[in-house]
């Protein structure tokens, strides 16, 4: 189940800024249509409750401050991108064409199953990169699998179905892979060059740890190789 982050040592920090007492905080907040009692603003600064969706966002305004700077996180899951930008579930539900109960259902499990059109509307609503795009998505475990077995074996047969967990076109997908099969072809060759060699047991351990390494940062590596693509957004924005 979906709760909202919330730091009360920066809701503190926030009013303490503007100069505001928490009744002022509260009768702000009833002018943005959010009312609430003062009680209920010193009750989020002690850390004994948390504000709702609606009243993080209309606190937010009233401190001026982004919802982020409230959350005290930097946004990683789907949930916490919607609040960074300040969406509640039925007004993004609207934006995407999904239902609610849909939506918030990918909210509680972390996985999007959108079709391409809803992805696009998502996207564009949260302002993700196609990097970011994944780990909300749930697709970076999928991502990582696909990877490995591309490495290791027959790459070409995973451009496909890489392509589309990266919404990335097959051509620069082709060439990631083309290289990382390469590099990671090296490690066998250096591996049996050893071995052939008679060298020590360091020498093999060294390329085996090596290896290992290469393969714990498969992703990452193949988004360096992506490059700026990855960094964007992979759909223009306000387009349709």
């Amino acid at each position: 189940m979906h709760s909202t982050p919330f730091s009360p040592a920066e809701a503190r920090s926030a009013r303490a800024r503007m100069g505001l007492s928490a009744a002022q905080v509260a009768h702000s907040m009833a002018a943005c249509g959010t009312p609430v009692p003062p009680h209920l603003v010193l009750a989020w600064e002690q850390g004994t409750q948390a504000p709702c969706d609606r009243e993080l966002f209309a606190l937010s305004d009233v401190l001026w401050c982004e919802a982020t700077a409230l959350m005290g996180i930097a946004p990683r899951t789907l949930a916490e991108h919607r609040l960074a930008r300040k969406l509640t579930v039925e007004r993004l539900s609207y934006r995407i064409g999904m239902d609610p109960t849909e939506y918030r259902d990918a909210e509680a499990t972390r996985q999007w199953r959108g079709d391409s059109w809803q992805t696009r509307a998502l996207v564009e609503a949260l302002g993700l990169s196609l990097r970011e795009l994944i780990g909300v998505m749930g697709r970076v475990d999928e991502l990582a699998d696909h990877l490995r077995a591309a490495v290791d074996g027959r790459w070409k047969t995973f451009v496909d179905p890489v392509a589309e967990i990266v919404v990335v076109d097959a051509t620069s997908v082709g060439d990631a892979l083309r290289t990382m099969h390469g590099e990671f072809s090296q490690f066998s060759q250096r591996y049996m060059g050893h071995l052939v060699a008679r060298n020590d047991d360091a020498r093999l351990k060294e390329v085996a740890a090596e290896r290992a390494a290469y393969l714990r940062r498969l992703v990452d590596h193949f988004w360096e190789l992506i490059g700026e693509e990855g960094e964007a957004s992979p759909f223009p924005l306000g387009g349709r």
